[in-house]
């Protein structure tokens, strides 16, 4: 008889949210910094700071979806449907 234990993800697997959160607050913060030393108006920075966070984190999310799973991961996802 085989015990259904949970799936412990790795700490990669558990980083790879804040990874793409911080990738996205990355490049939202150097376009704040081109618009405001381009125009030195803070409100049209963090306009600009904000709509960039958000598109970048849709675009990062829509290709992390795109991207087909491997050997282990379709391994992964029978173990876990079929709960051997």
């Amino acid at each position: 008889m085989t015990q259904n234990t949970p799936h412990q993800p790795s700490r990669s697997e558990r980083l790879r949210p804040a990874e793409l959160v911080g990738f996205s607050g990355v490049l939202a913060v150097v376009v704040g910094l081109v618009v405001l030393m381009s125009t030195r108006d803070i409100m049209l920075t963090v306009i600009s700071l904000g709509i960039t966070f958000i598109v970048v984190l849709i675009a990062v999310a829509m290709f992390t979806l795109n991207m087909k799973p491997n050997a282990a991961e379709k391994t992964d996802l029978d173990e876990q449907n079929h709960g051997s």
